[in-house]
């Protein structure tokens, strides 16, 4: 459920009793001569403060009344209190900071946008793959992406961290583990007077922020939108909302489903981002994330300091969550999970859902995603009224750049309904509907398939799966939320992992997320956002929707390790021939199937590029009657309307989109 947020004057500023009518009057002068001291007189450029926040409540947008080639640009080095690399010192994290120059002339206060990564210099952020400058003295000059160029003259700070062991820092990757989030947090808390910076790695002379009132928004895609999750779940003050794009919620989801291996193990992520020195000296970092993430996928210490789905109780901040639906890096599950605790915990969110894979919303709804994030920022940071947080809750991308909004996501309407698999009048080839079916079907696991050559077999009896469909639906049907599939399965062999996937059967042009650039095509004009100077430019390359054709859309997945029937946290060997039942989690989706088409569910094996095969080559049984998968349809099962026949198959024109590409990309990978 939606709750509006408590406005910032009442959550920050509450007047009590004792408040008298000088203070009143102080509060008036002082926005008063805030007003009088902006640029041009403009109101909208004095940010909130204790002391007069209604100045700022009138006010609707920040506007670029603020010199961008004037701005200060610095570095402070803040102690993380943590001695990661062992030398016997607290790690120092480097912060590079550009700030506009006019409020600090006239003692000011500005809020903070701040991106913490560590791909600042291994690997570059944004679809240009941006990385950051200096010049000859150590000061930054290029700050990735467009957040400094269009922010900054509107009256923020933007701030741009190194994780640890990244880049200009000292200490040790983790990934994700305490040493990220701290990176992160200890920054959050020297803008708030709650930790120590210096002006160099290794000196004593200290560094105050003294220029912020400590109001801070992070915002991140991937591996940098992950530890925004994780700093929000710390429940630090000072954080005021943050903007996780493609972010994950938990690093064992990231790495396994329910013990079944999705790629390599963390130490290879750590190795990759790493700089050269603190490749040198973080060996035993290297040998915990070995040693805490076995490959046999079960549940440990180190997985629990990284999931930080229990903690969304503690979030203080407002939360805007952007994913692609058919991101299968890091796979929907993660904003599911964390979105659903989130409401759980009454926290303020809007959300907005692509139908790309692994992309930065700049990238595949430029203009609208400026215009929104500025109005979030404001609303969060600036205090400015301007009605976003009264506005629907969730953008949806339906078709190639034709969007919709829901008021609350999911819809109040969607009810969790029991979907059963029935045989039909070939092997493997059965039906789907309300009522319980009977009987078994027989697959073999086939390392060598996955998800769409299953699916371009929907009609055809195949040893490597199981199909079901509906009839042709007489009118649309929208699946909203996160599925459930439980199967029974009788092994042939000790070790077995399963897949499960729900498909839209029939024709329809959709974003093409399995081309390398996921569904969008960048062409080469540019448009600028913001200010540049001739180190670091506003302008970026234009995109374009990168569509497909295709007859079948494959839109929510799930993956276990049938040895962890008894504990989604340990596995163990099957006995062969003995009947186990276990529940597949499907990824998170929103997508409607149209009147005419058919909504399919298909249990597998090994899926091809997204699970790791197991040792065994099993053969699996399925008990029919004991196994219904859970689907959240938005007017629950009296949506589920078919016709009274199936029609004759016809032949795929494309086989479905190209297969996905290889599982050992890391978060952010090129468009990262």
């Amino acid at each position: 459920m939606y709750l509006p947020r408590m406005p910032i004057r009442a959550r920050r500023t509450r007047l009590t009793t004792s408040t008298t009518w000088r203070t009143l009057l102080a509060a008036a002068l002082a926005a008063l001569l805030a007003t009088l001291l902006s640029p041009g007189g403009a109101a909208h450029s004095a940010p909130r403060t204790q002391t007069a926040p209604e100045a700022a409540g009138r006010a609707k947008e920040s506007r670029p009344v603020y010199s961008y080639a004037d701005a200060i640009r610095e570095s402070v080095w803040v102690d993380i209190r943590i001695d990661g690399d062992a030398d016997g010192t607290p790690d120092r994290v480097a912060v590079d900071i550009v700030r506009p120059r006019e409020p600090a002339r006239q003692g000011r206060k500005i809020p903070v946008i701040m991106d913490a990564s560590p791909y600042y210099s291994c690997c570059g952020r944004g679809n240009e793959s941006q990385k950051k400058t200096y010049d000859a003295s150590g000061k930054p000059v290029r700050f990735p992406l467009y957040y400094d160029n269009y922010f900054v003259p509107r009256g923020y700070a933007f701030v741009a961290v190194d994780l640890a062991g990244t880049n200009r820092s000292a200490g040790c990757v983790d990934v994700g583990g305490r040493s990220d989030v701290k990176s992160a947090k200890a920054v959050v808390d020297w803008l708030n007077g709650r930790a120590r910076a210096y002006t160099s790695r290794t000196g004593e002379k200290r560094a105050d922020a003294n220029w912020t009132n400590g109001r801070t928004g992070m915002i991140g895609k991937s591996y940098d939108g992950t530890v925004a999750n994780g700093v929000a779940a710390t429940g630090v003050e000072g954080l005021e909302t943050i903007v996780p794009i493609g972010a994950i919620s938990s690093w064992y989801d990231y790495y396994f489903a329910k013990g079944a291996p999705l790629q390599g193990g963390p130490e290879w992520l750590s190795d990759y981002v790493e700089s050269p020195e603190a490749r040198a000296r973080c060996g035993h970092v290297q040998k915990k994330l070995i040693d805490g993430a076995p490959r046999s996928g079960d549940w440990t210490p180190l997985w629990t300091e990284r999931d930080h789905v229990p903690d969304a109780r503690k979030v203080k901040a407002s939360v805007f969550v952007v994913h692609g639906l058919q991101d299968l890096n890091v796979r929907t599950k993660h904003f599911g999970r964390w979105w659903d605790a989130l409401a759980d915990a009454g926290v303020q969110r809007k959300i907005w859902l692509s139908q790309t894979g692994h992309v930065d919303p700049f990238d595949f709804r430029r203009a609208d995603w400026v215009r929104t994030l500025h109005r979030w920022f404001d609303h969060e940071l600036l205090g400015y009224r301007n009605g976003i947080d009264r506005e629907p809750m969730a953008d949806i991308e339906r078709a190639p750049d034709r969007w919709t909004t829901d008021r609350t996501w999911p819809p109040r309407s969607t009810h969790t309904t029991a979907l059963r698999p029935a045989k039909g009048t070939a092997p493997g080839v059965g039906t789907l509907g309300t009522s319980r079916g009977k009987g078994t079907e027989t697959f073999t696991d086939d390392r060598r398939l996955g998800e769409t050559d299953w699916a371009a077999a929907i009609d055809t009896s195949t040893p490597a799966k199981a199909g079901f469909t509906t009839k042709p639906l007489t009118r649309d049907l929208r699946v909203s939320g996160s599925s459930r599939v439980t199967v029974t399965v009788t092994p042939t062999t000790p070790t077995a992992h399963l897949s499960a996937v729900l498909v839209d059967l029939g024709p329809d042009t959709i974003r093409d997320y399995a081309h390398d650039d996921e569904g969008i095509n960048t062409l080469p004009d540019r448009s600028c956002w913001g200010s540049s100077t001739t180190g670091d430019s506003s302008c970026f390359k234009n995109t374009a929707a990168r569509t497909a054709d295709v007859d079948y859309t494959i839109f929510s997945r799930g993956w276990a390790d049938l040895g962890n029937h008894a504990s989604d946290q340990q596995g163990g060997p099957l006995t062969p021939g003995k009947a186990y039942t276990i529940t597949l989690d499907l990824a998170a989706s929103d997508h409607v199937v149209p009147k005419g088409h058919r909504l399919a569910l298909i249990v597998g094996g090994t899926d091809r590029n997204l699970i790791l095969p197991p040792a065994d080559t099993p053969g699996l049984t399925v008990d029919l009657a004991r196994t219904v998968a859970r689907v959240p349809l938005v007017g629950g099962a009296k949506a589920l309307t078919t016709a009274p026949r199936i029609p004759a198959p016809r032949e795929s024109r494309l086989d479905g989109v190209a297969p996905p590409r290889p599982i050992d990309r890391v978060p952010g990978g090129r468009t990262s």
